[in-house]
């Protein structure tokens, strides 16, 4: 029988990399420090998330600015796509050297008080963790472990090769064509970039809206525009096979689709599950979440989590945010700082590209709000006149007895840059019975998509 590994105590004991190796820092230099990490440095978001899909995304949307651009009057053309010359500039130039920069930072003499271990993690009693051979314990244990792609059937228990967003991008070449499972904010993302890069592409998705969690009029313009690009099939996937050339899929209507691959992305199952955690007495959510209070503490004393493992928001910029306070926290304990929730935006880099922070009007509704609603077309300000713009819309949602900004909805050309000043507004207060007059738009720049929008709701 083995003897057991005497265990090697830290005061601070942080698993994952993502934002969870923000932490350390020049405050904390004086305390022993054990960062975990089964996979690559950096996370989801830096090595097969955020960073790399929008790496595709820009060249989607140069690809795609040709083929569309007979519109403004310009004959111009696609020659090829060299999918190989974009990996090598997405993973081999930058992603791959961010990552082991970070690990051999780390691991290096800068950090002296730090120690990595590249095995999965799992407690085995109260704040103690079994680390492949190791045994550690913790005076402080932060979990940000992320989350991980959801394979439903019959794509979990197929001997066919199923590609999530972590190992797509990687492809040795890029497929002809391709079915892509999901309507959510990943499925359409990948959507756009490999039909912008020439590949044939098949949406299958359980319900007729894509995109349905959004604004429903944002959700359904959308759904219009993506069934004018893309091949889209309503139903369930029952079985799928390999036909020697690549991959068949037979709907629950019978309908069988065929393509060089096949892309799952129907969700994202916080890592949690993985760990053992009531080990440690730390409790988990109905769907899968590590239980936080409103400071980022677990139900075990000591043990605190951030990011996709137990937050509501699946976003890199919450996690970061997140973070910084799990950090205050740890470094301040009498002082502690709340999770920042607020008025949180995201983006979806589809084409159209979109952006959303606050309620839906439905929502705002619901809450019991008099609302104010505009919905204001880029195609009406001189800016979407030179892009020649028909479909994007900004969508304000406002509350008539107060003022102030509900939500906002863009679906346009820079729709995650322009929806900054709104989050702006709402984080701020801002009454927008005054917000437009109050500033200058600079004219004929897209920002008076904005300006019309505020504008136009009724007092």
């Amino acid at each position: 029988m083995a003897s057991m590994t005497t265990p090697q105590h830290f005061d601070l004991v942080i698993i994952g990399t993502g934002s969870g190796n923000s932490i350390p820092s020049p405050d904390l230099d004086d305390k022993s420090i054990a960062i975990i990490e089964k996979g690559t440095f950096g996370g989801t978001c830096l090595n097969v998330g955020c960073i790399p899909t929008k790496m595709y995304v820009y060249a989607a949307d140069v690809a795609l600015a040709a083929r569309e651009s007979d519109r403004l009057g310009v004959s111009a053309h696609v020659d090829s796509v060299d999918w190989q010359s974009i990996v090598s500039r997405v993973f081999h130039n930058r992603i791959d050297q961010i990552a082991e920069g970070g690990e051999a930072y780390r691991r290096g003499e800068e950090t002296p008080n730090i120690t990595v271990f590249d095995h999965h993690a799992r407690f085995i009693g109260p704040k103690t963790l079994q680390c492949g051979d190791d045994i550690i314990t913790g005076e402080h244990i932060v979990i940000a472990a992320g989350s991980r792609p959801v394979l439903p059937e019959p794509y979990a228990s197929t001997d066919v090769p199923v590609h999530t967003n972590e190992d797509i991008m990687r492809l040795p070449q890029q497929p002809q064509s391709l079915i892509i499972v999901g309507g959510g904010f990943i499925a359409m993302e990948f959507a756009h970039v490999f039909d912008g890069l020439g590949t044939e592409v098949t949406v299958v998705n359980r319900s007729e809206k894509l995109l349905r969690f959004l604004d429903e009029d944002v959700s359904t313009r959308f759904t219009e525009i993506a069934r004018e690009r893309f091949n889209v099939h309503t139903g369930t996937g029952t079985a799928l096979e390999s036909d020697g050339k690549g991959v068949r899929l037979t709907l629950d209507d019978g309908t069988v689709l065929a393509a060089d691959a096949i892309l799952v992305a129907t969700g994202r199952r916080p890592n949690g599950d993985q760990m053992d955690l009531g080990a440690s007495g730390i409790e988990v959510r109905s769907d899968g979440r590590i239980k936080v209070d409103d400071f980022g503490r677990t139900t075990c004393d000591g043990v605190w989590a951030l990011g996709d493992v137990s937050s509501p928001y699946m976003l890199k910029h919450v996690a970061n945010a997140e973070q910084r306070a799990v950090q205050h926290n740890l470094l301040h304990p009498e002082d502690l700082r709340a999770m920042p929730h607020d008025h949180v935006p995201s983006a979806i880099f589809t084409h159209p590209q979109i952006a959303t922070v606050g309620l839906t009007e439905a929502q705002a509704r619901e809450q019991g709000y008099e609302v104010t609603v505009k919905i204001q077309n880029f195609g009406d300000v001189a800016y979407g006149w030179a892009m020649e713009d028909s479909t994007g819309i900004c969508k304000l949602v406002a509350d008539r007895a107060s003022g102030k900004l509900l939500g906002a909805h863009i679906m346009g050309p820079q729709a995650s840059t322009l929806i900054q000043q709104l989050i702006t507004a709402m984080a701020y207060g801002i009454d927008m019975r005054s917000f437009a007059r109050s500033q200058y738009w600079i004219h004929p720049a897209l920002p008076e998509v904005v300006e019309n929008a505020v504008l136009g709701l009724e007092w």
